[in-house]
């Protein structure tokens, strides 16, 4: 089934929201949108500075967008044209259209935070809910690359009167700017709400903005919810070790990939973080590490300089890793508040979201339709328990039933927008995005392309990787093969990952890539290789931890490493390829040593790498490719 391209959202607000400032007294009148029904909040802020900040740093993740831009030159051809140069008035408009169209959010936005010029499509508004403990608002950035929910706890606010619900909330650039003048030793009172009975909102006009939400970005804001719901390797770290991280990111600028934020983590010891490509080392402060040894690579670090205004409030920092090309949760406790932050490594989904969040939405097929239905029942009864007895646990919610058909049911209502994973207390929480909920066959695929591809994966044995071949610092270049029924041929997509997970190359023997190349993004056949790839890869990954699975393999790189008393870091790689295992070691920064070893059969070649990883698990190595985030 093929989404729509865009969901119609209206919004009504009774007034902008804005700030009324006396010397030793501001109040913030934030408007909310009145067709929610009466949900709001209202109270002394204890903390201004808390609150100042807070926001500062949310508003900077929801207009926060990495995608590249390109310049504006049509000043530069009204010159050309002025000179007699070879620059017609066609070429300047179109210009001007290109732009238009390509950032409509950019030429949209009014300074004021009026309606006058309704966006044709664009972003929703914050999210704001009203919970009994705590008030959330929630933001995704407009490259759909970050998403952040920042949690205010009851405690803050004295004199707290409350209506629970969930509303969206007008905060625009205006608001945001006199949020960011607040004095700290001023009196700050919030006052949110669908109306607001002061003289200033008695004047004001009141605000309808009609949005065409694009089905991407819809996507993208409730399945990175859905995946806070998978199991996560969780470490903490000292508010010491986040400031180092940033001041080198800050001081710093990478020329060259791998651009990623690695993690060591030991069993025992603090965890330690490494800042690619500088091999930079941040020996951490936090407590112990309590869980199997990984190294995880994680990428989107540059986003997390949107938190260099909270340092001054950051008590403890919790990293959430989850599996390949999925977010990285950050989670800073800033005692009275509590910001979440998800970050993923691309500004452009198109790739990366068909393999990372594959495993997120439910198989389709007749065969399951007993097992949907009764997960779509529990799904209910789940929503009516969070309802009745607000937030919960897994464990509260799974009662009298499987952990894992309760998560998957909870991930389903997700995906519909009408529950929320807090990642930071890990409880369930009942959240209305609309009035109805999202079906989440509208947002399965982000392009008929991806539907197409999908329809490929289902028919068994059609799409298969073919050789995998690892490029040494470079990447990984993926052939395959796919067979089209529909179109009777077979063609053979290949495509190169870089070191960050990135497609570099790719190329296609269908008539789509010969016609336009990339420049209408993958074809349906990429995208069923990239996923197919995915699939066989966490397959295998589970596979080879069973005697059975091992016996399977019969050519496979794994690179182990260990980081020495004096900091240097020392890296093991052991390759086997039929009847050959290649051995190569030494520090990371020295160039490496290498042994081949060749055996009679393909059996004995295989014991003996096994043979070798298991040692060098026991002498204190860890397996590098175990996970990457």
């Amino acid at each position: 089934m093929t989404a729509a391209l865009a969901r119609p959202i209206l919004l009504r607000y009774a007034a902008p929201s804005e700030l009324a400032a006396a010397p030793l007294h501001t109040s913030v009148r934030l408007s909310l949108d009145g067709a929610r029904g009466p949900v709001g909040v209202r109270g002394a802020v204890r903390d201004a500075a808390l609150f100042r900040d807070a926001m500062a740093a949310l508003a900077t993740i929801l207009e926060s967008d990495l995608r590249y831009k390109g310049r504006d030159r049509t000043a530069y051809l009204a010159y050309l044209m002025k000179q007699g140069k070879k620059a017609t008035a066609a070429i300047w408009e179109a210009q001007k259209a290109f732009l238009e169209g390509a950032f409509p959010d950019d030429a949209a936005t009014q300074g004021d935070g009026s309606a006058a010029k309704p966006r044709a499509s664009g972003a929703l508004d914050p999210v704001l809910t009203v919970h009994p403990d705590e008030v959330s608002i929630e933001v995704f950035s407009r490259d759909e690359s970050a998403y952040a929910r920042l949690a205010f706890s009851s405690d803050l606010f004295e004199g707290r009167e409350a209506a629970h619900g969930t509303a969206f909330v007008d905060l625009s650039p205006r608001v945001v700017e006199q949020i960011d003048r607040l004095r700290a030793y001023a009196k700050v009172e919030l006052d949110a709400g669908a109306a607001r009975g002061d003289a200033a909102a008695a004047r004001a006009a009141p605000i309808e903005r009609a949005l065409e939400v694009p089905t991407t970005w819809l996507r993208g804001f409730l399945q990175v919810q859905s995946a806070a719901t998978l199991p996560a390797v969780s470490c903490e770290l000292a508010p010491i070790d986040l400031y180092n991280a940033l001041f080198v990111l800050r001081t710093r600028k990478a020329k060259k990939p791998p651009r990623g934020l690695r993690f060591e983590l030991v069993p025992g010891k603090p965890p330690r973080l490494i800042l690619e490509p500088w091999e930079i080392l941040i020996e951490g402060h936090g407590p112990p590490y309590e869980g199997p040894p990984r190294v995880v690579r994680t990428f989107g670090r540059q986003r997390l300089l949107a938190l260099s205004r909270l340092l001054p409030h950051v008590q403890r920092v919790r990293a959430e890793l989850r599996g390949p090309g999925l977010p990285v949760f950050w989670v800073l406790d800033l005692g009275r508040a509590t910001l979440t932050i998800a970050l993923t490594g691309w500004t452009d989904s198109s790739w990366a979201s068909a393999a990372s969040f594959d495993a997120l939405m439910p198989r389709e097929g007749k065969a399951g339709d007993k097992a949907r239905a009764a997960l779509d029942a529990l799904a209910g009864r789940q929503l009516v328990l969070l309802r009745e007895r607000g937030p919960l646990p897994l464990a509260a919610l799974a009662a009298g039933g499987g952990a894992e058909d309760a998560r998957a049911a909870l991930q389903l209502e997700c995906l519909r927008g009408r529950v929320l994973y807090d990642v930071a207390r890990r409880v369930y929480r009942p959240r209305e995005l609309f009035a109805d909920p999202v079906d989440e066959r509208d947002i399965r695929y982000s392009s008929p392309r991806e539907a197409a591809a999908h329809r490929l994966l289902g028919a068994p044995g059609a799409v298969r990787p073919t050789k995998v071949h690892e490029i040494a610092g470079e990447g990984t270049e993926i052939h395959g093969e796919v067979a089209d029924r529909e179109a009777h041929r077979d063609f053979a997509p290949r495509f190169t990952m870089d070191l960050e997970g990135r497609v570099s190359d790719a190329w296609c023997s269908c008539p789509t890539f010969r016609r336009s190349g990339l420049r209408e993004g993958p074809c349906e056949h990429m995208i069923a290789l990239r996923v197919a790839y995915a699939r066989e890869r966490a397959e295998r990954d589970a596979l080879r931890q069973t005697a059975e699975g091992r016996s399977l393999i019969r050519a496979e790189t794994r690179t182990y490493v260990r980081r020495e008393a004096s900091g240097a870091e020392v890296v093991y790689r052991v390759s086997l390829d039929d009847r050959v295992v290649h051995l190569s070691w030494g520090a990371r920064a020295e160039a490496p040593r290498h042994q081949r070893i060749w055996f009679d059969t393909d059996g004995e070649a295989r014991d003996a790498y096994f043979k070798r990883l298991d040692a060098l698990t026991s002498s204190g190595f860890v397996d590098a490719d175990a996970s990457s985030a």
